[in-house]
């Protein structure tokens, strides 16, 4: 594999862990009829005990995912009205700045580009990828390009046509990268960071039948993994540009769950640990998660564990920032449940008490920048 990647790694100040660095954690969730509309609640991390302790909530439909801009300071979360900006404040608390219309149905999942001018949201019922403008002050402003998926998948089911699960940008801020779940492949495509356009230049065929999920790239931009739902496998691609085409190079695939499992797991999560060394990733109906080391000189994966999370579906699994400790986001048990690792023995052990959430559906663990301590 020739290497002529030649952007710089992501700065680590904002992700690793050092003690005594103060922590916050994000969590959404899906609202019901008839309750209080609490999408999005905050938490205060003990990092040392592997704990949250709520602090704030957030009155929002339905907030299927979040993301935080690439320079700390905001928080964008889908909600039933489109997409919905927050500024965050001290203590990591949320301020709301305003509220942007997708011009479709609700959305699945949202990221920002790496220069945190543009939104990207993509919503699975209606097969849509949005893109919208960024203020600097982090306000979500007008729709700059939209675009509905087409085509026919293999099977008159669950995959018959485009289910556009999740949108995340090459590194390199030149290229976005979109799970299809409904046709079982990635789409590619340029971005135009002036007039926020896109137009797609590539495809990423996955197994027939296996529904990419999730999409996350590594810390220097060179490899792209790829959860499957269905097959409950995760692809390795390494990435590079060559004469200004991207070029995704199929290295490695791993399965999630072990060879003993329950019939009819869905793979879920695809998280990273602070530091760029562990992927985390779960398994419904098996009720598992599974963690990965990834091998820095190539970007391989080495299972190091997949054992049960005591709850029912784990919507989204996640290591504390210390790698010492888990939680899992258990979307059909209304929990979230906590865990100690042991990497060198390979176990987890549940360490604290769970916490009722209804529905819940992604954490992110944030560093609080200076202004926001």
């Amino acid at each position: 594999m020739a290497d002529v990647y030649d952007e710089k790694e992501l700065d680590l100040s904002r992700y690793g862990y050092v003690p005594g660095d103060k922590f916050v954690a994000y969590v959404s969730s899906y609202t019901r009829a008839g309750k209080k509309k609490v999408g999005i609640r905050v938490y205060d991390v003990n990092v040392e005990e592997g704990t949250l302790s709520e602090k704030s909530e957030i009155a929002i439909t339905n907030s299927s995912y979040v993301t935080i801009s690439h320079n700390g300071r905001f928080l964008y979360s889908i909600t039933d009205f489109g997409v919905e900006a927050f500024k965050i404040v001290q203590g990591g608390n949320l301020e709301k700045i305003n509220r942007g219309s997708i011009n479709g149905m609700r959305g699945s999942h949202l990221s920002t580009d790496y220069n945190d001018e543009y939104l990207f949201v993509c919503s699975y019922h209606d097969g849509k990828i949005t893109v919208l403008r960024l203020g600097e002050d982090g306000s979500v402003g007008e729709i700059t390009d939209e675009l509905f998926l087409k085509g026919l998948g293999s099977i008159a089911e669950r995959n018959f046509r485009p289910h556009v699960q999740c949108v995340k940008m090459t590194r390199d801020n030149k290229y976005l990268c979109v799970a299809d779940l409904g046709m079982d492949h990635v789409n590619v495509y340029t971005f135009n960071d002036v007039t926020g356009k896109i137009k797609q230049c590539a495809v990423l065929h996955s197994e027939l039948e296996s529904a990419p999920r999730h999409l996350k790239f590594s810390n220097d931009g060179h490899y792209l993994y790829v959860v499957h739902e269905l097959k409950n496998l995760i692809d390795v691609y390494f990435y590079q540009e060559i004469d200004g085409v991207p070029d995704f190079e199929k290295i490695q695939t791993v399965p999630t769950l072990n060879d003993y499992h329950a019939t009819g797991s869905a793979a879920s999560a695809l998280n990273f640990s602070s530091d760029f060394k562990y992927l985390v990733s779960s398994n419904a109906g098996d009720n598992s998660v599974v963690i990965f080391k990834i091998d820095p000189d190539n970007g391989y994966l080495e299972k190091v564990l997949c054992l049960p999370i005591s709850g029912e579906y784990p919507k989204d699994a996640a290591l504390f920032p210390d790698d010492k400790h888990l939680v899992s986001l258990n979307h059909e048990s209304d929990t979230m449940t906590f865990f100690k690792v042991d990497m060198e023995r390979k176990t987890i052990i549940m360490s604290a008490k769970e916490i009722q959430v209804d529905k819940p559906n992604c954490i992110i663990f944030h560093k609080l920048l200076p202004e926001q301590l």
